[in-house]
């Protein structure tokens, strides 16, 4: 929810934010993907949706849109504890895209941390993960968060 929130995500009981995202998920179509690992444990979770059912992407100014390109947005990543640094996040990644694709998304959008610049954990993924997916830079407004778009 703090995609869809923005800061008062944080200021809000956990239920609350609970609740909301269940709506969400009941409304449909569904927010995002789920990686599931040995005995159908989920392991990994990755938020895709159009960007416009997140509107905390419009408020700070190094994410607003490049251009009137309708994309879908991957913006949070879960991968679980023990099923890191296994390829989750990138095969999250390459589901993502599928599923915006068979959506009819003419482009996909991420705004990963640049580990280069910053070492900081993220809940957004890495430059790296995404240029290994095929992404490219569109635009950079700040040092460590570039706007990376996969094209068909």
């Amino acid at each position: 929810m703090a995609w869809r929130l923005g800061p008062a995500y944080r200021a809000r009981p956990p239920a609350e934010n609970r609740d909301d995202f269940r709506a969400v998920v009941e409304a449909g179509p569904p927010p995002g993907l789920l990686a599931f690992g040995p005995g159908d444990r989920a392991v990994g979770w990755c938020q895709v949706t159009p960007r416009p059912a997140v509107p905390a992407l419009d408020r700070p100014w190094r994410l607003r849109p490049v251009d009137p390109v309708p994309v879908w947005a991957i913006t949070c990543f879960y991968v679980r504890k023990g099923h890191r640094r296994q390829g989750v996040m990138a095969a999250l990644v390459d589901a993502a895209v599928a599923s915006a694709r068979d959506a009819g998304a003419p482009a996909v959008e991420a705004y990963p941390l640049d580990g280069t610049v910053s070492p900081s954990s993220t809940s957004t993924g890495y430059v790296s993960t995404f240029a290994r997916a095929g992404f490219v830079e569109v635009a950079r407004r700040s040092p460590e968060r570039p706007i990376m778009r996969w094209l068909p």
